[in-house]
Protein backbone atom coordinates (compact mmCIF):
# COMPACT_ATOMS: atom_id res chain seq x y z
CA UNK A 1 0.00 0.00 0.00
CA UNK A 2 1.60 3.52 -0.98
CA UNK A 3 1.71 5.48 1.53
CA UNK A 4 -0.52 7.90 0.41
CA UNK A 5 -3.09 6.06 -0.84
CA UNK A 6 -5.88 7.97 0.71
CA UNK A 7 -6.22 11.92 0.40
CA UNK A 8 -7.48 12.73 3.46
CA UNK A 9 -9.08 16.35 4.97
CA UNK A 10 -9.05 15.98 9.05
CA UNK A 11 -11.63 18.46 10.48
CA UNK A 12 -10.32 18.01 14.19
CA UNK A 13 -6.67 18.92 15.01
CA UNK A 14 -5.40 21.03 17.70
CA UNK A 15 -3.02 23.99 18.20
CA UNK A 16 -0.65 24.37 20.86
CA UNK A 17 -0.37 27.96 20.66
CA UNK A 18 3.33 29.43 20.40
CA UNK A 19 4.34 31.85 22.66
CA UNK A 20 4.19 34.96 20.38
CA UNK A 21 0.16 34.28 20.00
CA UNK A 22 -0.54 37.52 22.36
CA UNK A 23 2.86 39.16 22.75
CA UNK A 24 3.13 39.98 19.09
CA UNK A 25 -0.30 40.97 18.43
CA UNK A 26 -1.54 43.65 21.37
CA UNK A 27 -0.62 46.38 22.31
CA UNK A 28 2.15 46.64 24.37
CA UNK A 29 0.63 49.36 27.22
CA UNK A 30 -1.17 45.99 28.72
CA UNK A 31 2.25 44.91 29.84
CA UNK A 32 2.21 41.52 31.78
CA UNK A 33 -1.82 41.61 31.87
CA UNK A 34 -0.84 40.09 27.84
CA UNK A 35 -0.70 36.38 27.64
CA UNK A 36 2.85 35.56 28.04
CA UNK A 37 5.02 32.31 28.92
CA UNK A 38 7.72 32.52 31.33
CA UNK A 39 10.32 29.85 32.73
CA UNK A 40 9.62 29.23 36.23
CA UNK A 41 11.31 26.07 37.84
CA UNK A 42 12.51 24.49 35.01
CA UNK A 43 9.49 24.73 34.01
CA UNK A 44 7.28 26.94 31.11
CA UNK A 45 4.15 28.41 32.05
CA UNK A 46 1.59 30.60 30.03
CA UNK A 47 0.83 33.24 32.46
CA UNK A 48 -3.07 33.84 32.23
CA UNK A 49 -5.18 36.51 34.16
CA UNK A 50 -2.08 36.29 36.88
CA UNK A 51 -2.26 32.79 36.84
CA UNK A 52 0.44 30.28 35.88
CA UNK A 53 -0.77 27.81 33.63
CA UNK A 54 1.32 24.75 32.09
CA UNK A 55 1.21 22.80 29.35
CA UNK A 56 -0.22 19.18 30.02
CA UNK A 57 1.05 16.50 28.16
CA UNK A 58 -1.76 14.58 26.79
CA UNK A 59 -2.16 17.56 24.50
CA UNK A 60 0.91 16.93 22.80
CA UNK A 61 1.69 13.89 22.84
CA UNK A 62 2.51 13.18 18.91
CA UNK A 63 5.60 11.79 18.06
CA UNK A 64 5.99 9.46 21.65
CA UNK A 65 5.55 6.41 22.54
CA UNK A 66 2.71 5.67 24.55
CA UNK A 67 5.05 4.78 27.95
CA UNK A 68 5.90 8.27 28.16
CA UNK A 69 2.13 9.64 27.94
CA UNK A 70 1.65 11.49 30.83
CA UNK A 71 -0.36 14.33 32.73
CA UNK A 72 2.70 16.33 33.65
CA UNK A 73 3.44 19.74 32.69
CA UNK A 74 5.66 20.11 29.49
CA UNK A 75 8.03 22.59 27.85
CA UNK A 76 7.84 23.26 24.44
CA UNK A 77 11.39 21.45 23.73
CA UNK A 78 9.70 18.69 24.97
CA UNK A 79 6.85 18.59 22.00
CA UNK A 80 7.73 17.83 18.40
CA UNK A 81 7.63 21.24 16.47
CA UNK A 82 4.87 20.48 14.33
CA UNK A 83 2.93 20.89 17.82
CA UNK A 84 3.28 24.59 17.43
CA UNK A 85 4.89 25.49 14.33
CA UNK A 86 3.12 25.59 11.70
CA UNK A 87 5.08 25.25 9.18
CA UNK A 88 6.22 22.00 10.99
CA UNK A 89 2.72 20.81 11.43
CA UNK A 90 2.64 21.11 7.83
CA UNK A 91 5.34 18.45 6.81
CA UNK A 92 3.37 16.37 9.35
CA UNK A 93 0.44 16.74 7.90
CA UNK A 94 1.72 16.21 4.41
CA UNK A 95 3.71 13.07 5.61
CA UNK A 96 0.52 11.36 6.82
CA UNK A 97 -1.63 12.17 3.40
CA UNK A 98 -3.45 14.62 5.35
CA UNK A 99 -3.98 17.51 2.20
CA UNK A 100 -6.70 19.64 4.66
CA UNK A 101 -6.94 20.27 8.50
CA UNK A 102 -8.90 22.45 11.05
CA UNK A 103 -7.40 22.99 13.78
CA UNK A 104 -9.34 23.95 17.46
CA UNK A 105 -7.32 26.51 20.13
CA UNK A 106 -6.34 24.82 23.68
CA UNK A 107 -5.13 27.37 25.71
CA UNK A 108 -8.21 29.46 25.35
CA UNK A 109 -10.25 25.97 25.36
CA UNK A 110 -11.71 24.26 22.65
CA UNK A 111 -14.94 26.46 22.23
CA UNK A 112 -13.06 30.18 23.58
CA UNK A 113 -14.79 29.26 27.11
CA UNK A 114 -11.39 30.42 28.88
CA UNK A 115 -11.72 33.62 27.20
CA UNK A 116 -15.10 34.13 28.55
CA UNK A 117 -14.02 33.95 32.03
CA UNK A 118 -11.88 36.86 31.83
CA UNK A 119 -12.99 39.94 33.84
CA UNK A 120 -12.14 42.75 31.59
CA UNK A 121 -14.15 42.26 28.41
CA UNK A 122 -12.72 44.81 26.48
CA UNK A 123 -9.16 43.01 26.97
CA UNK A 124 -10.85 39.69 26.34
CA UNK A 125 -12.07 40.97 23.20
CA UNK A 126 -8.62 41.81 22.13
CA UNK A 127 -7.58 39.40 22.77
CA UNK A 128 -10.32 36.91 20.50
CA UNK A 129 -8.93 39.56 17.73
CA UNK A 130 -5.23 38.92 18.25
CA UNK A 131 -6.08 35.28 18.17
CA UNK A 132 -8.25 35.36 15.01
CA UNK A 133 -5.05 37.30 13.62
CA UNK A 134 -2.57 34.88 14.46
CA UNK A 135 -5.02 31.98 12.81
CA UNK A 136 -5.42 34.25 9.71
CA UNK A 137 -2.27 35.69 9.22
CA UNK A 138 0.34 33.51 10.58
CA UNK A 139 -0.99 30.10 11.12
CA UNK A 140 -3.04 29.80 8.25
CA UNK A 141 -0.81 31.73 5.87
CA UNK A 142 2.05 29.32 6.30
CA UNK A 143 0.12 26.47 4.35
CA UNK A 144 -2.75 28.40 2.66
CA UNK A 145 -4.07 25.55 0.24
CA UNK A 146 -3.74 23.30 3.40
CA UNK A 147 -4.80 25.05 6.96
CA UNK A 148 -8.74 25.83 6.92
CA UNK A 149 -9.18 28.98 9.04
CA UNK A 150 -11.09 28.75 12.11
CA UNK A 151 -12.09 31.08 14.46
CA UNK A 152 -13.33 31.69 18.12
CA UNK A 153 -15.50 34.66 18.93
CA UNK A 154 -16.66 36.95 22.41
CA UNK A 155 -19.09 34.53 24.06
CA UNK A 156 -20.46 37.11 26.42
CA UNK A 157 -21.10 39.84 23.53
CA UNK A 158 -22.90 37.93 20.45
CA UNK A 159 -23.23 41.29 18.35
CA UNK A 160 -19.43 41.44 18.84
CA UNK A 161 -18.86 38.09 18.24
CA UNK A 162 -21.17 38.47 14.71
CA UNK A 163 -18.92 41.24 13.14
CA UNK A 164 -15.72 39.07 14.33
CA UNK A 165 -17.29 36.96 12.08
CA UNK A 166 -18.17 38.75 9.57
CA UNK A 167 -14.31 40.57 9.39
CA UNK A 168 -12.95 37.30 9.36
CA UNK A 169 -15.06 35.14 6.99
CA UNK A 170 -14.02 38.34 4.37
CA UNK A 171 -10.60 37.26 5.17
CA UNK A 172 -11.10 33.36 4.30
CA UNK A 173 -12.50 32.22 7.74
CA UNK A 174 -14.58 28.48 7.10
CA UNK A 175 -15.19 27.79 10.33
CA UNK A 176 -15.97 29.14 13.85
CA UNK A 177 -15.50 27.15 17.49
CA UNK A 178 -18.48 27.12 19.54
CA UNK A 179 -19.17 25.42 23.21
CA UNK A 180 -20.99 22.41 22.96
CA UNK A 181 -22.79 23.44 25.81
CA UNK A 182 -23.45 26.71 27.02
CA UNK A 183 -25.71 26.44 30.57
CA UNK A 184 -22.32 25.29 32.27
CA UNK A 185 -20.64 28.76 31.79
CA UNK A 186 -23.00 30.93 33.22
CA UNK A 187 -24.60 31.67 29.02
CA UNK A 188 -27.78 31.20 28.07
CA UNK A 189 -29.16 27.81 26.58
CA UNK A 190 -29.29 27.76 22.80
CA UNK A 191 -33.31 28.14 23.17
CA UNK A 192 -32.65 31.66 24.05
CA UNK A 193 -32.73 34.49 21.31
CA UNK A 194 -29.18 35.45 22.64
CA UNK A 195 -26.91 33.72 20.18
CA UNK A 196 -29.22 34.44 17.15
CA UNK A 197 -26.55 37.31 16.16
CA UNK A 198 -24.16 34.61 15.97
CA UNK A 199 -26.43 32.36 13.79
CA UNK A 200 -27.58 34.76 11.40
CA UNK A 201 -23.55 35.84 10.82
CA UNK A 202 -22.73 32.00 10.46
CA UNK A 203 -25.67 31.62 7.77
CA UNK A 204 -24.80 34.60 5.87
CA UNK A 205 -21.27 34.04 5.52
CA UNK A 206 -21.54 30.03 5.30
CA UNK A 207 -19.12 29.65 8.07
CA UNK A 208 -19.61 25.84 9.94
CA UNK A 209 -20.09 25.80 13.53
CA UNK A 210 -17.64 23.35 15.11
CA UNK A 211 -18.76 22.19 18.76
CA UNK A 212 -15.88 19.90 19.85
CA UNK A 213 -16.50 17.40 22.98
CA UNK A 214 -15.37 19.28 26.34
CA UNK A 215 -15.78 22.23 24.87
CA UNK A 216 -18.13 23.48 27.83
CA UNK A 217 -15.50 22.94 30.12
CA UNK A 218 -16.10 19.61 31.55
CA UNK A 219 -16.79 15.83 30.53
CA UNK A 220 -19.30 13.12 32.01
CA UNK A 221 -18.02 11.73 35.23
CA UNK A 222 -19.74 9.89 37.24
CA UNK A 223 -16.66 8.70 39.40
CA UNK A 224 -14.33 11.97 39.83
CA UNK A 225 -12.36 10.15 42.51
CA UNK A 226 -12.21 7.05 39.80
CA UNK A 227 -9.35 7.17 36.57
CA UNK A 228 -9.53 9.48 33.91
CA UNK A 229 -10.05 7.11 31.43
CA UNK A 230 -14.11 7.27 32.37
CA UNK A 231 -14.75 10.83 31.34
CA UNK A 232 -13.04 10.38 27.70
CA UNK A 233 -14.40 7.45 27.28
CA UNK A 234 -17.49 8.82 27.82
CA UNK A 235 -17.16 11.94 25.75
CA UNK A 236 -19.18 11.36 23.48
CA UNK A 237 -22.47 12.22 26.05
CA UNK A 238 -21.64 15.30 25.28
CA UNK A 239 -21.62 15.13 21.48
CA UNK A 240 -24.73 13.22 22.02
CA UNK A 241 -26.85 15.98 24.35
CA UNK A 242 -25.23 18.80 22.01
CA UNK A 243 -27.01 17.55 18.96
CA UNK A 244 -30.10 16.65 20.14
CA UNK A 245 -30.60 20.16 22.03
CA UNK A 246 -29.45 21.98 19.11
CA UNK A 247 -31.96 19.64 16.83
CA UNK A 248 -34.69 20.31 18.99
CA UNK A 249 -34.08 23.75 19.64
CA UNK A 250 -35.12 27.31 17.95
CA UNK A 251 -32.05 27.14 15.76
CA UNK A 252 -32.30 25.37 12.81
CA UNK A 253 -35.87 26.69 12.54
CA UNK A 254 -35.05 29.91 12.45
CA UNK A 255 -31.73 29.26 10.93
CA UNK A 256 -32.69 26.50 8.06
CA UNK A 257 -29.32 26.74 6.22
CA UNK A 258 -26.92 26.64 9.71
CA UNK A 259 -24.34 24.32 9.62
CA UNK A 260 -22.96 22.27 13.14
CA UNK A 261 -20.24 19.97 12.75
CA UNK A 262 -20.09 17.77 16.25
CA UNK A 263 -16.38 17.23 16.77
CA UNK A 264 -14.86 14.16 18.16
CA UNK A 265 -17.94 13.37 19.17
CA UNK A 266 -18.15 9.64 17.14
CA UNK A 267 -20.82 8.64 14.79
CA UNK A 268 -21.88 5.02 16.30
CA UNK A 269 -24.49 6.68 18.75
CA UNK A 270 -26.04 8.98 16.36
CA UNK A 271 -28.42 6.47 14.15
CA UNK A 272 -29.94 4.80 17.76
CA UNK A 273 -30.37 8.91 19.66
CA UNK A 274 -32.24 9.85 16.53
CA UNK A 275 -34.30 7.14 16.64
CA UNK A 276 -34.91 7.85 20.46
CA UNK A 277 -35.15 11.61 19.56
CA UNK A 278 -38.24 11.17 16.86
CA UNK A 279 -40.00 8.93 19.04
CA UNK A 280 -40.10 11.41 21.77
CA UNK A 281 -40.72 14.11 19.89
CA UNK A 282 -43.63 12.65 18.03
CA UNK A 283 -44.72 12.04 21.68
CA UNK A 284 -44.34 15.19 23.04
CA UNK A 285 -44.67 18.22 20.77
CA UNK A 286 -47.86 19.08 20.68
CA UNK A 287 -48.35 19.89 24.05
CA UNK A 288 -45.16 21.29 24.01
CA UNK A 289 -46.26 23.58 21.30
CA UNK A 290 -43.28 22.02 18.38
CA UNK A 291 -43.65 22.42 14.98
CA UNK A 292 -43.53 18.37 12.96
CA UNK A 293 -39.48 19.15 12.05
CA UNK A 294 -37.85 15.99 13.36
CA UNK A 295 -34.79 15.95 14.87
CA UNK A 296 -33.70 13.43 12.14
CA UNK A 297 -34.66 15.82 9.61
CA UNK A 298 -32.33 18.65 11.08
CA UNK A 299 -29.59 15.92 11.40
CA UNK A 300 -29.65 15.29 7.81
CA UNK A 301 -29.93 18.90 6.61
CA UNK A 302 -27.74 20.62 9.05
CA UNK A 303 -25.39 18.71 11.07
CA UNK A 304 -22.24 16.15 10.36
CA UNK A 305 -20.72 13.70 12.35
CA UNK A 306 -17.21 13.28 13.35
CA UNK A 307 -14.86 10.27 13.89
CA UNK A 308 -11.32 8.69 14.13
CA UNK A 309 -11.79 5.21 13.42
CA UNK A 310 -15.39 3.52 14.31
CA UNK A 311 -16.02 0.54 13.04
CA UNK A 312 -19.14 -0.30 14.21
CA UNK A 313 -20.26 3.04 13.35
CA UNK A 314 -19.58 2.57 10.23
CA UNK A 315 -22.30 -0.38 10.18
CA UNK A 316 -24.77 2.30 10.73
CA UNK A 317 -23.21 4.51 7.83
CA UNK A 318 -26.67 4.18 5.53
CA UNK A 319 -29.01 5.22 8.59
CA UNK A 320 -26.62 8.27 9.52
CA UNK A 321 -25.72 9.35 6.18
CA UNK A 322 -22.90 8.47 4.27
CA UNK A 323 -22.66 12.56 2.99
CA UNK A 324 -22.74 13.25 6.64
CA UNK A 325 -19.72 11.24 8.19
CA UNK A 326 -16.13 13.49 8.55
CA UNK A 327 -12.79 11.98 9.07
CA UNK A 328 -10.53 13.28 12.06
CA UNK A 329 -6.93 12.93 12.50
CA UNK A 330 -6.77 14.73 16.15
CA UNK A 331 -3.17 15.77 16.19
CA UNK A 332 -1.28 16.23 18.30
CA UNK A 333 -3.70 14.76 21.02
CA UNK A 334 -3.27 10.68 22.41
CA UNK A 335 -6.50 10.06 20.39
CA UNK A 336 -4.27 11.09 16.92
CA UNK A 337 -3.97 8.32 13.86
CA UNK A 338 -0.93 10.70 13.15
CA UNK A 339 1.67 8.79 11.99
CA UNK A 340 -0.12 6.15 11.01
CA UNK A 341 -3.46 7.56 9.44
CA UNK A 342 -2.81 5.63 6.08
CA UNK A 343 -2.44 2.69 7.98
CA UNK A 344 -5.69 3.10 10.63
CA UNK A 345 -7.71 4.07 7.36
CA UNK A 346 -7.03 1.38 5.34
CA UNK A 347 -7.98 -1.07 7.99
CA UNK A 348 -11.81 0.54 9.20
CA UNK A 349 -12.33 2.17 6.03
CA UNK A 350 -10.55 -0.15 3.12
CA UNK A 351 -13.51 -2.71 1.98
CA UNK A 352 -15.96 -0.03 1.51
CA UNK A 353 -17.10 1.35 -1.71
CA UNK A 354 -14.63 3.35 -3.33
CA UNK A 355 -16.94 6.99 -3.67
CA UNK A 356 -17.89 6.16 0.08
CA UNK A 357 -14.16 6.17 0.51
CA UNK A 358 -13.94 9.22 -0.67
CA UNK A 359 -16.95 10.48 0.82
CA UNK A 360 -15.96 10.09 4.04
CA UNK A 361 -12.36 10.99 4.07
CA UNK A 362 -12.05 14.15 2.29
CA UNK A 363 -15.83 14.40 -0.23
CA UNK A 364 -17.98 15.71 2.25
CA UNK A 365 -15.67 18.03 4.13
CA UNK A 366 -14.76 20.13 0.89
CA UNK A 367 -18.41 20.13 0.36
CA UNK A 368 -19.24 21.24 4.13
CA UNK A 369 -15.65 24.09 4.67
CA UNK A 370 -15.63 24.84 0.56
CA UNK A 371 -12.28 23.71 0.48
CA UNK A 372 -10.26 21.50 -2.40
CA UNK A 373 -7.91 19.91 -1.13
CA UNK A 374 -4.29 20.78 -2.58
CA UNK A 375 -5.97 24.19 -3.58
CA UNK A 376 -7.51 25.51 -0.51
CA UNK A 377 -10.91 27.93 -0.71
CA UNK A 378 -13.10 27.80 -3.08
Amino acid sequence: MSQTKYKLFSVDDHIIEPPNVWTDRVPAKYGDQIPHVVEEGGRQFWVWEGERIPQMGLNAVAGKPQEEWNTEPVRYTDMIPGCYDPVQRAKDMRSDGILATLCFPTLTGFGGRVLNNIADKEFASLLVRAYNDFILDEWCAAAPEMYVPMIAGQLWDPAAMADEIRRCAERGARALTFPEGTVSLGLPSLFSDYWDPIWRACEETEVVVCMHIGSSGSLTNPAPDGHFIIPIALGNLNAQAAMITFAMSPVPRKFPNIKLAISEGGIGWIASALERADRQFKKHRLHQHMDDLLPSEVWHRNIWGCMIDEPIGLKSRYDIGVDKILWECDYPHCDSTWPDSQKLVEEFLGELPAEEISAITHGNAEKLFRWKLGVGAV
